[in-house]
């Protein structure tokens, strides 16, 4: 049985390719094994925006900083997913927590 990191893997060649749909399959079979896999969610985040589907995005997103709160890129590829979504107010937010993270 392959581990998440080795799906990770499949589904980083999947989304190379463009086979989107593909992609977002593997990275769910990745966190049905860990579901606190915090790149698995990060790469969604991705996908789904590049899908339209920014619902998901930010789902996925807003999954990466609860797993990982003291990060700052988790909050800047936050910012993006919103900006993205058209959801302006929340982007500014997730950056202001970036850089205040980062002592600026």
């Amino acid at each position: 049985m392959p581990t998440e990191h080795e799906i990770y893997d499949e589904a980083d060649h999947l989304k190379s390719q463009g086979k989107l749909e593909e992609a977002a399959a593997k990275l769910h079979e990745a966190l049905e094994q860990n579901p606190s896999f915090a790149l698995a969610h990060s790469a969604l985040a991705v996908i789904y925006g590049r899908m339209q589907k920014h619902d998901e995005a930010v789902k996925h997103g807003q999954k990466v900083c609860e797993l990982a709160p003291e990060d700052p890129f988790s909050f800047t590829a936050m910012s993006v997913t919103y900006q993205r979504a058209g959801k302006i107010p929340e982007a500014e937010d997730a950056m202001a927590r970036a850089r205040m993270m980062q002592g600026g």
